[in-house]
């Protein structure tokens, strides 16, 4: 995970997403999953990019089933862009990192 990539979980999520009052953009995704790792470091690229302006990070739905449960999450990778607590956007599959960005910037 990269500098700026946070992991969020059960403890923190509420914290760290339903109640920013910043954007928040969060990967769904697991180990075993090759989608997922091929597109972790564009992630990790616009974790850098938004520092400071918005919130990025990754739930690991093995280890915190009952949030990717909570939202309905069936497939991974899945990207979920979060402002003022609610989900604003869905994304599904590794996207590429222009895809990432516009998803953000609607938001911000």
């Amino acid at each position: 995970m990269g500098e700026f990539t946070k992991e969020f979980t059960s403890d923190n999520f509420d914290e760290e997403v339903i109640q920013s009052n910043k954007p928040v953009m969060v990967d769904f995704w697991a180990e075993w999953c090759g989608p997922c790792r091929q597109i972790a470091p564009t992630v990790d690229e616009v974790a850098s990019e938004y520092n400071g302006k918005a919130a990025v990070g990754k739930v690991n739905v093995d280890h915190h089933p009952s949030i990717a449960s909570e939202y309905g999450i069936r497939s991974i990778p899945s990207i979920l862009v979060f402002s003022n607590g609610k989900v604003q956007q869905q994304i599904v599959g590794a996207v590429n990192k222009e895809e990432l960005t516009k998803a953000l910037e609607n938001v911000i």
